[in-house]
Parts: structure tokens; sequence; C-alpha cells
């Protein structure tokens, strides 16, 4: 497995533990939206979320940070933005 798609995988898994979501972390598609159409996540996941990955990848997701919509427009890029910044 590559090293992305082990990020993908966690961070599915900790997506679904963070939110009690009553699926399995290998059915998010990587590249469907985590709001709105897709998931169907809200802005308190979103911070329920962002305090999971605080917790678990020592960095803050800052509510003002205007890339958020891009950040979390997938599991995809949510797990780039992840393994691009967490403190190894």
């Amino acid at each position: 497995m590559s090293s992305a798609l082990a990020i993908e995988s966690e961070v599915a898994a900790l997506i679904v533990e963070a939110l009690h979501l009553e699926m399995r972390p290998e059915e998010i598609d990587p590249d469907a939206p985590l709001f709105g159409a897709g998931l169907g996540l809200d802005s308190i996941d979103a911070l329920e979320i962002a305090l999971a990955i605080s917790r678990r990848y020592g960095f803050q997701l800052r509510s003002d940070d205007e890339r958020n919509g891009q950040i979390f427009a997938s599991l995809r890029n949510l797990s780039a933005h992840i393994d691009k910044n967490r403190q190894h």
C-alpha cells in the first residue's frame, strides 16, 4: 500500500470514528465531496474532524484558512494536506 493510500485509509477511519458514522472507512469514496451531496457532512462535523486531526497529527486546521474549502473538498484532499503538514 502506498503512503498516499495508507494516509487516506487512516483519515477515513479517523472520520468514521470521530463522527460515529454508521459506515466502514473503506466505504468513503476518496474523491467524493465530504460535504453536501457527497458524504453529507456539515460545519459541526468539520470542527469535530479538525479537532481529531489536531489530536492525532499535531497540527491545527484553522477555521479562518481560506483554503478550507479545498482542504475539506474530499478525503483525498484532506489526506494530502495532513500528509504534508503533520508532525512526524
